[in-house]
């Protein structure tokens, strides 16, 4: 009699969870990443690991807010990587590592899901914003890419913030440089002057040379989108430019499949078109938003010998980030859904 009870209880329970309505998909979602790289337990202090976790949980409030008033992707997407950019923590803005040449050369691209417009900037050296240029360039220009120079002029035409150069300067990125070059046997070169103190001296986190800022995101009204932010990596040739601003390597969103925004070592980015080429298999080959991720970052790029990562959200709601670096600074908030901080291996 025990048994047929135990068995009974056990049909009871499966007919139960085969009748459960399923999980509703959010109406909306966004998750953000602050860069994958060498980033392990033993090597961030408990204060750096709670500067992280506290900067990235602020920086997912804000966009999360933008969504839950309605507001688009595109406008999440910007007021994240605002902040994002003025925080010395991250590769990005005023805290982009430096060229060979001892210069903050800044990147950063934006893409609608909707339209399929995009707006990318490369080597930018005194907009503040530079998510916000790639912004401008989609919205008021009939370009896709600006770069140099002429980007940071179309910047102050636009009216977006300038800067001195120097407000990008940070002594551990500077200090990161120096070992860099020394361990090259590469001039190092003088040191720029003017520089405000580094509010994040001592609680930043040395991740390797690399390392970006990106946000993904879906929207109420549906729409999915995707920007990322870069400095760069530590000791690069004057004029480089890495992923995050090429169009299907570092940043791609469609309505028709997701919005996918990269970090890592961009030259395998750019070879292997690692954010288009997650969307395809959403598309086309109708994975799942985790397996095609998956498949693209642990599968194709590691065995080209790239290290990094991907965050995606996909229009139904998936949420996907995949990194085979030792950590990658992440987090995500959706409807319904608690918000999410991870920075090692071993959390979800």
């Amino acid at each position: 009699m025990r048994v047929l009870a135990i068995a009974a209880a056990i049909t009871a329970l499966m007919t139960s969870q085969a009748h459960a309505a399923p999980q509703p998909a959010p109406k909306w979602a966004i998750v953000v990443h602050g860069g994958a790289g060498v980033i392990e337990r033993s090597q961030l202090t408990p204060e750096q690991e709670k500067a992280y976790r506290a900067a990235m949980t602020k920086v997912t409030q804000v966009g999360a807010k933008v969504l839950k008033d309605g507001g688009s992707a595109m406008d999440a997407i910007e007021a994240t990587i605002h902040l994002l950019e003025d925080d010395p923590l991250f590769n990005a803005g005023r805290g982009a590592v430096f060229t060979a040449e001892g210069r903050n050369e800044l990147d950063a691209a934006m893409m609608d899901g909707q339209t399929l417009r995009a707006g990318a900037v490369a080597g930018v050296t005194r907009t503040r914003h530079p998510i916000s240029l790639a912004r401008a360039v989609m919205d008021k220009s009939p370009h896709v890419m600006m770069i140099g120079s002429g980007a940071d002029a179309f910047s102050k035409a636009q009216g977006l913030e300038q800067v001195d150069p120097s407000y990008f300067f940070t002594e551990r990125r500077w200090k990161s440089l120096e070992s860099f070059l020394k361990a090259n046997s590469l001039p190092i070169p003088r040191k720029p002057v003017g520089g405000a103190p580094d509010p994040a001296q001592g609680l930043a986190h040395d991740e390797g040379k690399k390392g970006t800022v990106g946000v993904v995101a879906l929207d109420s009204h549906g729409n999915v989108a995707a920007g990322t932010s870069t400095g760069g990596t530590t000791g690069k040739r004057l004029g480089r430019v890495g992923d995050a601003p090429i169009i299907g390597a570092g940043t791609y969103a469609s309505n028709q499949s997701c919005a996918v925004s990269a970090t890592g070592t961009g030259e395998y980015f750019i070879r292997l078109t690692v954010a288009r080429d997650v969307c395809a298999l959403v598309e086309l080959k109708g994975m799942s938003l985790q397996a095609a991720a998956d498949e693209v970052i642990q599968k194709q790029l590691t065995a080209l010998g790239g290290d990094g990562g991907v965050i995606a959200v996909a229009p139904d709601g998936q949420i996907a980030w995949s990194y085979n670096t030792s950590g990658m600074y992440r987090a995500s908030a959706a409807e319904g859904r608690a918000l999410t901080v991870g920075i090692y291996k071993d959390e979800p």
